[in-house]
């Protein structure tokens, strides 16, 4: 690759100023973008853009390259937050960074980027991308760093996006990215990986629900059908749950040997029409563990789906690969069968197919077995 011109998304986080500062090492003129997403509550403390940009400016300085300020709020309210929020509404729970990186990252910044007249754009998420020579497409690959891949957040990046992309750090390990931080002296090169989706922040999750849901609160019961308490809402609740439930004090004298009386509760069910939040004790109980789904709205990487057979996959970030089998459906539909079964999984999250390395695409779970 020849020197290009690259914009690179930078958020005030060592990630992504590494990876300006790699590319600029590698000879390209690189501009870095400052994306402002979420404006609602900008003076709150948990709310920390400002402090974000003045991190993202700093590093540019160091750098020796210009940063611009680009407001997306309008476009991740529309694309992002609205559809958060009818997920949420219909009792299921997604994944605000997968449609963030779908809808703004890799769409409205790609598209600003090459108004700017850029060759390529890059971000500072771990994975990496390679042209397979044999079939002329562009792969998307998890990153080097196994505690660090974010593959399963980029997995609906489709051929157009993945050929303008570069992931800088996506070759290096975490340990190595902060290293070279300190050695080139960049003033965040200690910052704290942010955690939160970008507007929410640290905050409690519940308390920023409560602004836009409606709180309807209903029965909590046991697998026998005895209610233990009261739910605020089933939108509050996701599956697998086991803090905030405000039922620790309830004893199940028939809990799992090894659990004894006071064995965790999980939340394992919800149910909408009757608006009941079904617990159960224990982390292994029978009713958190799946051995098929059924996900819709597939993204595949490659435009069209993998062929049905055998791969590895994912149903919530930051999990090993698990054996699967496909079956495609028509419209976007497929259906996963699984070796083991599967821990709490979630609709509304995101059902991730691998081969190896390579991160194939994957869709919304719409429902489990």
């Amino acid at each position: 690759m020849g020197k290009q011109r690259v914009v690179v998304g930078l958020s005030g986080g060592v990630d992504s100023a590494v990876s300006a500062h790699l590319l600029k090492q590698q000879g390209h003129e690189v501009i870095g973008i400052f994306m402002k997403n979420w404006e609602d509550d900008d003076d709150s403390e948990y709310c920390s853009s400002n402090i974000d940009f003045v991190d993202a400016a700093a590093v540019a300085d160091v750098i020796g390259i210009e940063i611009e300020h680009v407001n997306f709020a309008a476009e991740y309210k529309d694309r992002v937050f609205a559809e958060f929020l009818r997920e949420y509404q219909a009792g299921r729970t997604p994944n605000p960074d997968v449609l963030c990186n779908a809808e703004i990252k890799f769409k409205a910044f790609l598209d600003h980027a090459m108004r700017l007249g850029a060759e390529k754009i890059a971000t500072g998420h771990y994975a990496r991308v390679r042209l397979n020579e044999a079939t002329g497409r562009h792969e998307l690959l998890k990153g080097l760093d196994p505690a660090k891949d974010q593959s399963y957040f980029l997995h609906r990046l489709n051929q157009a996006q993945l050929s303008k992309t570069l992931f800088p750090v996506g070759e290096l390990r975490k340990t190595e990215v902060r290293r070279i931080a300190e050695d080139i002296g960049l003033p965040n090169a200690k910052k704290k990986d942010s955690t939160g989706i970008c507007f929410i922040g640290e905050r409690p999750f519940r308390e920023f629900l409560n602004r836009y849901i409606r709180k309807e609160p209903g029965p909590i019961k046991d697998e026998r059908g005895r209610v233990l308490g009261q739910h605020q809402g089933l939108s509050f609740y996701t599956l697998g749950q086991r803090q905030g439930l405000g039922i620790g004090g309830v004893k199940d004298k028939r809990a799992p040997k090894g659990g004894g009386d006071h064995a965790p509760w999980y939340v394992a069910r919800k149910d909408l029409d009757a608006n009941t939040l079904w617990v159960v004790q224990g982390h292994d109980h029978p009713w958190l563990q799946s051995l098929a789904l059924d996900a819709a709205d597939a993204s595949w990487t490659a435009g069209e789906p993998p062929a049905p057979g055998h791969y590895g996959s994912k149903t919530r970030y930051r999990q090993a690969d698990s054996a699967c089998q496909l079956a495609a459906g028509a419209n976007g539909a497929f259906h996963l069968d699984f070796s083991d079964p599967q821990w709490a999984v979630t609709p509304g999250q995101s059902a991730v197919l691998y081969d190896g390395d390579i991160c194939l695409g994957g869709g919304v779970i719409a429902s489990k077995a």
